[in-house]
């Protein structure tokens, strides 16, 4: 999966009556001036990468019932009276003050099916009543203040005390109530989008015997067409398998490699470095991708050239992004891109709406988008540089048994007749 990331989630804030409100003073802290702002910038920047749940604080009492989307919210300790948490307001924001003198609130934890709510609650979307908490179901927990009725956790906290630090409130609070939904993938936000973890643990087993354990990466977008097929290849041959799969782009599986999460990947052959090892298992050769009824669908086979002119949809997940790019640098041809996406059935899928062309490497059976829409592929004529499927390693490395099982399979599927 690919994964969409913070800096605090916008903190819009929305009184439910529409009332004015009177601002409350959190307890006396320290306000140093503002740091330079390149330093600022470049905090910013890197807490950006700094993966964090997304999390809709909810507050209802005598100041009223509001709601405000954070994603800077951190466990303090288990070990106070009552366990501890806090959570960092906008001082600007109506739900700080709202929070500090209800003295209680709600962390409701999303999950990964649940953005709208924190679209609603950030203000990027708008109910057709204008009540935000119309945009889910709700019910009261211990504090009465207001919890999603299935959220993937709601932490029920009356404030203890806060601290306003730059322009946040710092609040404190002694968790009452615990709802777990039991099941579900939290939302997360990082890189500025929102994203889901990617873990995969799947056990695969025909015969008799313990499974051995096969720790894999695989580069997302073909990963769907080669290791089910291995898998199964594998399990007509009566291998036991306890597979463990880490899905991402070139960068992720790298890591992974490195720090020894994996044993074995399924990469493109592009920037992996000399501690890598490489074994190349079959040639991709890149095609244009097309909405069915496209002007240049009616030609057999198409020249870069041709397409500069057309808006582009750049499958935008390093190093595939790079590799289409360079194709045309190569004819020193600059295409016009007008949508970039890390999702390969993105891709397709507004290719399929109309919104341009795309180039890929990885050519699925079905030539219809996700969402149904008709796609039609195009050769290239211009002579370009194929990117190439390929095992990688750490270099000089033995593979376990279960490592070296999957990548003889992988030749296997990929041998020429």
């Amino acid at each position: 999966m690919n994964w969409h990331w913070v800096r605090n989630a916008p903190t819009t804030a929305w009184n439910g009556n529409g009332s004015a409100m009177t601002a409350v003073t959190s307890s006396p802290a320290s306000s140093p001036a503002s740091p330079a702002p390149e330093l600022r910038q470049q905090f910013l920047a890197g807490m950006s990468n700094a993966a964090a749940t997304v999390n809709v604080v909810t507050t209802d009492g005598p100041a009223g019932r509001f709601g405000v989307t954070v994603s800077a919210m951190a466990s303090v300790s288990a070990d106070t009276p009552k366990p501890t948490l806090l959570v960092c307001v906008h001082n600007k924001s109506s739900a700080a003050a709202a929070i500090l003198a209800n003295g209680v609130f709600c962390v409701n934890v999303l999950r990964d099916d649940q953005s709208y709510i924190s679209d609603t609650f950030a203000g990027r979307i708008k109910t057709a009543d204008g009540d935000k908490f119309s945009c889910a179901h709700w019910v009261n927990d211990i504090t009465g203040s207001p919890r999603v009725i299935d959220p993937l956790v709601g932490f029920g906290c009356r404030v203890t005390h806060s601290e306003l630090i730059g322009t946040h409130h710092v609040v404190f609070g002694a968790v009452e109530e615990i709802f777990t939904a039991g099941s579900g993938s939290p939302l997360i936000y990082a890189n500025r989008a929102y994203g889901t973890p990617a873990r995969m643990d799947v056990r695969v087993i025909d015969g008799i015997g313990e499974a051995k354990p096969l720790r894999l990466g695989v580069f997302h977008s073909f990963g769907p067409y080669v290791v089910p097929k291995v898998l199964e290849k594998l399990a007509t041959e009566g291998a036991a398998i306890d597979l463990k799969l880490l899905e991402g782009d070139q960068r992720k599986i790298l890591e992974g490699l490195k720090t020894g999460e994996i044993d074995l990947a399924l990469a493109y052959d592009f920037d992996l470095g000399a501690d890598i090892g490489i074994e190349r298992l079959t040639a991709l050769e890149p095609y244009v991708l097309l909405p069915e009824h496209h002007p240049l669908a009616a030609r057999a086979a198409l020249k870069l050239a041709e397409l500069v002119d057309e808006p582009m949809i750049l499958l935008d997940s390093p190093p595939s992004s790079n590799y289409f790019l360079s194709l045309f640098s190569e004819k020193q041809l600059t295409p016009k891109v007008r949508l970039r996406t890390a999702s390969f059935e993105m891709v397709r899928g507004l290719v399929g709406a109309g919104f341009g062309y795309s180039l890929l490497a990885t050519k699925p059976a079905s030539p219809v988008s996700y969402d149904g829409r008709a796609l039609t592929t195009r050769p290239i004529r211009d002579k370009s540089t194929p990117a190439y499927l390929a095992l990688i390693t750490r270099k000089g490395e033995k593979l376990t048994g279960a490592a070296a099982a999957f990548a003889i399979a992988c030749r296997g599927l990929f041998a020429k007749p």
